[in-house]
């Protein structure tokens, strides 16, 4: 079984290329139901049955598992299976009567257009981080690019007389991204007066676009999640603002000013049509509460009263 599991993995990370990131949670997570499969009898694929996939998925309840984490442990063992069948390892997947629980769909969690202006005034604009800061920010917002998008960027991949940057998306994919002339002139601000300040840090050069201010290498996603965090709390943003906020609110503000789904498909990055649909929703949501909440009829009592 771990052998079996061994080779998956290779195939995720050859094949399907895999971050290591989500090879290490497949890898984890599977290993960790096979051990606990084992511990119940099942020594082998042949041997895993029904009722101890049930007692596998009742364990994870039992210990607090949120339906959403459970139902990518389904998932993931469900590829798993499928891969074993392409690999002459099983006739049948062991993993076919894996049922996943409920999720309750969640809409992603957007900033106003008020709150993304004032999250980019608050960096200071009179010292190197302020000023990197707000380029990340902008070009979060302005971009649409995923925090490891954004921090895998090279100098040589932004082109700002053309307002646009190639990134590396997910499975390796790479795509072209729009940005603005804010963005554009907060990263030039950047490059000009910030970055090689940053960069007489370094013991050795960097072609990474934005440096951290320790040693003048490139910064990490950690690094970027925490300097948005510490903005949003600035302006009295109570809930904690992450990198992927600004991605959705990018989306969800271009859906509100009129953009065409497979065009903010495509800014996005989405293979699928239907990842990006999620936006049309957020946009309905919001349009309903600015209703309710400004329109002089939303909420008259005589609503339902012929007028003719």
């Amino acid at each position: 079984m771990d052998r079996a599991l061994s080779r998956y993995l290779d195939h995720l990370r050859a094949v399907r290329l895999a971050s290591p990131y989500t090879l290490r949670n497949y890898e984890h997570e599977i290993r960790a139901a096979l051990t606990a499969l084992r511990d119940d009898g099942a020594g082998r694929f042949e041997e895993i049955d029904r009722i101890g996939l049930r007692r596998y998925l009742s364990d994870l309840h039992a210990a607090g598992y949120a339906p959403a984490s459970i139902a990518r442990r389904v998932s993931e063992l469900r590829a798993f299976g499928t891969y074993l069948v392409r690999d002459g390892v099983v006739a049948t997947s062991p993993f076919a009567g894996l049922l996943s629980p409920r999720v309750p769909a969640r809409l992603p969690r957007v900033l106003a257009v008020e709150q993304v202006l004032a999250l980019l005034e608050a960096p200071d604009p009179d010292s190197p981080i302020g000023r990197r800061d707000r380029a990340i920010l902008e070009l979060l917002y302005g971009g649409g690019v995923r925090v490891s998008e954004l921090v895998g960027l090279d100098v040589r991949a932004v082109d700002l007389a053309a307002r646009r940057a190639r990134v590396l998306g997910k499975g390796n994919r790479e795509r072209m991204v729009l940005f603005g002339r804010s963005a554009a002139t907060a990263l030039k601000r950047y490059l000009d007066g910030s970055r090689p300040e940053l960069a007489a840090l370094a013991k050795r050069s960097s072609d990474a676009l934005f440096l951290n201010a320790r040693d003048g290498l490139r910064l990490s996603i950690r690094s970027v999640q925490r300097l948005v965090a510490y903005h949003g709390r600035a302006i009295g943003i109570h809930e904690p603002v992450t990198p992927h906020m600004l991605r959705h609110s990018f989306a969800t503000h271009l859906m509100d000013g009129g953009a065409d789904l497979r065009a903010v498909q495509e800014l996005l990055g989405h293979r699928s049509l239907g990842t990006t649909q999620i936006y049309t929703h957020v946009s309905q949501v919001q349009a309903r509460e600015a209703y309710m909440a400004a329109h002089p009829r939303a909420l008259d009592h005589h609503d339902g009263e012929d007028t003719e």
